[in-house]
């Protein structure tokens, strides 16, 4: 699958969707490509677009108070990614999206979003799909913080994300799991 196709195929899994409505819809996206290392979206910024990636990894991070930069999320093939609260609320956003490969997406503008919310005859259930997927995705995260090891985390984070060792840096990892990269020697010896 290339350009929107795999989008569509997402879609359709999650949605009743005319062919004629996906068209529409699709038409009104856009296809970006950025290179390993480019900032896709950054903070203090109102983002105004979400992303569905096609091909590649992109890094959700954030800087403390104290300028330390942690890793929050990764969003691989297939996912949508964006700085969703700070989307909807129309406010600069905190988050920085960086791709940590050549990575290809389909730019869902915001005048896209909400003419699929207001067109769509299911664009509701599909905003709500993809919502229901963050947060649930996002509790276990904290959850799983609090209530698994270190050592835990790390054996359940291909689970999460396949392959993710060979796609991201070791202190990025490290980050995304709370632990310091000498940590994270230590576990992957064990």
């Amino acid at each position: 699958m290339n350009n929107v196709e795999q989008l569509k195929y997402v879609m359709k899994q999650m949605i009743n969707i005319t062919e004629e409505e996906c068209n529409i819809f699709l038409n009104k996206t856009n296809l970006k490509i950025f290179k390993k290392g480019e900032v896709v979206s950054k903070p203090e910024v109102i983002p105004n677009e979400i992303y569905f990636i096609n091909k590649g990894i992109i890094r959700v991070s954030i800087i403390d108070n104290e300028g330390t930069e942690h890793t929050i999320h990764f969003a691989l093939e297939n996912q949508f990614i964006a700085d969703y609260s700070n989307f909807m609320q129309r406010t600069p956003s905190m988050y920085t999206l960086q791709a940590l490969e050549e990575t290809e997406v389909v730019v869902l503008p915001r005048t896209t979003v909400d003419w699929g919310y207001q067109y769509l005859s299911e664009g509701q259930k599909l905003g709500r799909l993809i919502a229901e997927y963050y947060f649930i995705y996002q509790d276990m995260r904290i959850k799983n913080t609090y209530i698994l090891t270190p050592k835990q985390r790390y054996d359940r984070i291909t689970d999460v994300f396949p392959n993710i060792h060979n796609r991201a840096p070791q202190h990025m990892i490290a980050s995304y799991l709370g632990i310091t990269p000498i940590h994270l020697s230590r576990l992957k010896k064990s």
